[in-house]
């Protein structure tokens, strides 16, 4: 094998051409070995690059070695290859049988030589050839190996600092993009599905996934997850912060790495991280302003240590992420907003539609109310129609009362409370409706506390307020069944207050119904307006007391003492007079 002066300077010639002649370092290095095979009297050779995630040193190509060489891997100091890459120097062995570095991978092997491949001081792989004989290389072939490395070195330093730019180049498109498409996007759920499909071209990864906090902020919830293919996952976790390494990613507003998933004590996607082979985890907070909404996970299979341009790419992502999950908001707020606006305008038209039916509505009460008393009716004592005409009469003036407040109805209602028993307002509510349950099969239980329970308050609208809850559970039981109601007193922030509880045997309210219950206009049944619990809320707000649906079927698991997962409960509150 020639060795002259003209070979070496036609390889180092040849090594130096190869950012102009290749563009794949794996292809330049396959060359580099060539021209160190012409160059020596070498009868195999090979090139091994460092790894920077398992710090060991893989064979990428070879000359004259088994085919199963390919790929090995050796730890740092095993073998002689090993031992150059540990202490970064060249190392000339005249006989493998007597050095105890050597590691055999042919067994015709007699004599070898290593030298370090090295970029700006750092050996990032070594340059290794063979020969069958002994003592096949001194210190000239050592001169010219070293010479050959230090040009190879700079050559492929060079393709892969192009081929870094290239990559950092597709990942700053691929965010531009991601940000055009995140921005786009109106739905929460469409905006971290595109975060995790779009996480997945920037590196090579096997899942990525999004946690959003829970309400509390003490819990994370999977959001979102895709696989290596950038399909959607359906998966479903829940995270405790403090039981998950995620939790300091929120606490500490930093990015966080798990090396090795396996050797931690880290037991979220358990069944995944198995069955997919999760090796390493990259953990980014996602933060809207001063604090963090969640994180933005993306996990390899292989054990990786990602370096700082990989997180500043998914720091950048995961910034993205929050502004596409504020405009999410901002867009359901504008949007509620056009729905107010719209149920505002139509409250308009029915309060002026309300207006003209009172103004027809009082004269016939008038006359009606007159007529009644012309007719001079009297019952005895113990009569029960006695009560039933001092009701017809109570209404009569209540319904007189409904068409003067709709008339006037920038007049304060203030005037017209008066200090009442809650429990005998809920009495004669029941008296009232009697003939109504027994029709409907419904048995009420009222639990009346020792003592009345006194509060300043109109009695007609309190009267209404139980009468739409009572009527409510009557519709949702046309087989009949139970309503229980429980007064009692109790104490909150504000004072003393009375506690009125109403407990149904029905099937509950609609799950799509349960978290807008009390707006205007919005019914579950065909012949509703949707108008009766937005009234009883606006009542009890105005009487500075709230009402709030505790409980329904397959409703939260927090369900108050004594409760029942059957049916629907309803709660509201008023001050205790004087309290």
């Amino acid at each position: 094998m020639p060795d002259d002066s003209q070979t070496v300077l036609d390889a180092l010639y040849h090594i130096s051409r190869l950012v102009s002649d290749t563009e794949d370092p794996h292809e330049a290095l396959r060359l580099i070995l060539d021209e160190v095979m012409r160059a020596l009297p070498a009868t195999s050779a090979s090139i091994a690059l460092l790894n920077p995630d398992s710090h060991r040193l893989q064979i990428e190509v070879s000359r004259g070695l088994p085919e199963d060489s390919r790929g090995l891997e050796l730890p740092l100091g095993q073998g002689v290859t090993g031992w150059v890459a540990l202490h970064g120097r060249p190392l000339v062995v005249p006989d493998v049988r007597s050095e105890s570095h050597y590691f055999k991978v042919k067994d015709a092997i007699r004599s070898e030589m290593a030298v370090p491949m090295l970029l700006d001081g750092v050996v990032v792989g070594v340059v290794n050839v063979d020969s069958e004989n002994l003592s096949a290389f001194g210190d000239h072939e050592l001169k010219i190996l070293t010479l050959l490395t230090g040009e190879a070195s700079k050559a492929v330093g060079r393709l892969w600092l192009i081929n870094q730019l290239r990559i950092k180049a597709r990942q700053l498109e691929s965010l531009i993009t991601t940000g055009q498409t995140l921005v786009s996007k109106l739905e929460l759920q469409a905006v971290l599905d595109t975060a995790t499909h779009q996480a997945l071209s920037l590196i090579s990864s096997r899942l990525c996934a999004v946690f959003l906090l829970n309400p509390g902020g003490k819990s994370l919830r999977l959001a979102a997850l895709a696989g290596h293919d950038g399909q959607r996952l359906e998966y479903a976790e829940n995270l405790e912060l403090a039981d998950s390494a995620i939790g300091s990613a929120i606490h500490h507003k930093k990015q966080i790495e798990v090396l090795n998933l396996a050797r931690t004590e880290e037991h979220h996607f358990s069944k995944l991280a198995s069955s997919a082979g999760l090796a390493s985890l990259l953990c980014t907070p996602i933060l809207a302003g001063d604090h963090a909404i969640g994180v933005l996970n993306v996990y390899t299979q292989q054990q990786h240590r990602f370096n700082n341009d990989e997180r500043r790419i998914f720091s950048t992502l995961a910034n993205l992420c929050a502004v596409a999950v504020q405009n999410t908001e901002l867009y359901a707020r504008v949007f509620a907003s056009e729905e107010s606006l719209r149920k505002n305008e139509r409250l308009t038209t029915l309060g002026l539609l309300a207006a003209e039916i009172a103004h027809e509505i009082r004269n016939p009460l008038t006359v009606i109310t007159l007529l009644l008393d012309t007719l001079d009716l009297h019952f005895p004592a113990d009569d029960a129609r006695a009560q039933d005409l001092a009701v017809i009469r109570e209404k009569l003036g209540h319904l007189g009362e409904i068409v003067e407040r709709v008339l006037g109805f920038s007049k304060s209602g203030a005037a017209l409370q008066s200090r009442l028993s809650l429990g005998a307002v809920i009495e004669d509510t029941l008296r009232l409706l009697r003939l109504k349950l027994e029709q409907s099969k419904i048995v009420p239980h009222f639990h009346a506390p020792p003592r009345p329970l006194l509060v300043d308050a109109h009695k007609g609208q309190l009267q209404q307020v139980l009468l739409n809850l009572i009527l409510n559970s009557v519709h949702a039981m046309p087989q009949g069944g139970r309503v229980d109601l429980d007064l009692r007193e109790d104490v909150s922030e504000n004072g003393r207050i009375v506690v009125v509880t109403v407990r149904d045997t029905g099937p509950g309210v609609p799950p799509a119904l349960r978290t807008r219950i009390f707006e205007s206009f919005l019914t579950a049944r065909n012949d509703g307006t949707g108008l009766g619990l937005a009234i009883c809320k606006r009542i009890l707000r105005d009487h500075r007391g709230d009402i709030e649906l505790v409980e329904t079927s397959n409703a939260p698991a927090e369900i108050p003492p004594g409760g029942t997962k059957e049916g629907a409960t309803f709660r509201f509150w008023l001050p205790m007079a004087g309290g």
